[in-house]
């Protein structure tokens, strides 16, 4: 068995834009290089602000956005060159939850009829065994068989999220995108997607790659966490050494601002804005807010340095 079941190599994501009435063209880089394995059976977190890359990251890796360069193993394969045959194999095996569940539903489609399609198109099943992985799946996410007639609208946040979550689910897949699955639902809400999506993970053995903000949900789910800021991941480590001991200062600052009933911590504001990944700065991408800035970081990319054998920091305060 293959312990990483997606490897991602050199993965650059770029837009051509026009910006003004003038129509000045641009490029937002997106994505810049990213290297990154995530490993068979576990919950790989992608944490930054928004704009960061994170969820243009993983629409690349389930191919919902065109790559400029790099690879994208899954199982060995490389996606990017995958023809069409092979594609719709593998999205068969990788399925995506969005973060607003009312967006990514059919709202004319009843809910018996958006969890059948996906078996319709990708296998030959007959009807009454489509119907039984149906109702099979409905039943995981916490979905009655009544409610399977109904349409989007007449269901609550919570209640379409259950839905999107069981059309991810129908065709079996091994691999599930999660982007910021609970961010949209109230916060009573999404303690209860959270705990589905964690026993789910459990119940068909899945690898998820999370996309979110949110570091409480990642302490929660993640078994490791990437750290994003313009494109790169600057950091990468296991929840429990992320959360222990952050290296990178941007790590440190997300973490500053997670909430605490109990004990003081200082939290660490950031100075400015996120750049504009349209015009990136020289050097060091984070050397702009870096309270730690050295002439080096504003001229020299900094390289990652591996701090353990599961903890690496993209910092010049530890290359050597």
């Amino acid at each position: 068995m293959v312990e990483n079941l997606v490897k991602i190599k050199n993965l650059v994501v770029e837009y051509n834009t026009s910006k003004g009435i003038l129509g000045k063209k641009e490029t937002i880089h997106a994505v810049n290089g990213v290297s990154l394995d995530i490993k068979r059976g576990e919950i790989l977190a992608i944490a930054g602000e928004s704009g960061c890359g994170k969820s243009t990251l993983a629409r690349a890796i389930i191919k919902l956005e065109d790559a400029k360069s790099g690879e994208i193993d899954f199982e060995g394969k490389n996606i990017l060159t995958m023809d069409k045959k092979e594609l719709k194999n593998f999205r068969t095996k990788a399925q995506m939850i969005f973060q607003n569940p009312y967006s990514s539903l059919n709202p004319k489609m009843k809910i018996i009829d958006t969890l059948r399609e996906p078996l319709k198109i990708n296998t030959d099943y007959k009807n009454d065994i489509i119907d039984g992985i149906v109702l099979e799946k409905a039943e995981k996410t916490g979905l009655t068989a009544e409610a399977l007639n109904r349409f989007p609208h007449e269901f609550s946040g919570g209640q379409r999220q259950r839905i999107a979550i069981a059309r991810a689910l129908v065709l079996n897949p091994e691999f599930i995108l999660a982007d910021e699955p609970v961010s949209a639902l109230d916060v009573s809400i999404q303690a209860q997607i959270i705990n589905l999506l964690k026993d789910l993970k459990e119940t068909f053995n899945l690898t998820f790659l999370l996309i979110t903000h949110d570091m409480s949900v990642i302490k929660y789910l993640a078994d490791r966490v990437a750290i994003m800021y313009l494109g790169e991941i600057v950091e990468i480590g296991t929840t429990e050494e992320l959360f222990s001991a952050p290296k990178h200062p941007y790590t440190k600052a997300l973490l500053s601002s997670v909430p605490q009933l109990t004990g003081k911590k200082e939290e660490i504001i950031l100075q400015g804005d996120l750049p504009s990944p349209a015009n990136l700065p020289t050097g060091c991408k984070f050397h702009t807010r870096c309270q730690y800035c050295m002439d080096i970081c504003k001229t020299v990319p900094s390289e990652s340095t591996q701090l353990s054998d599961t903890h690496s920091v993209r910092c010049h305060l530890y290359n050597k």
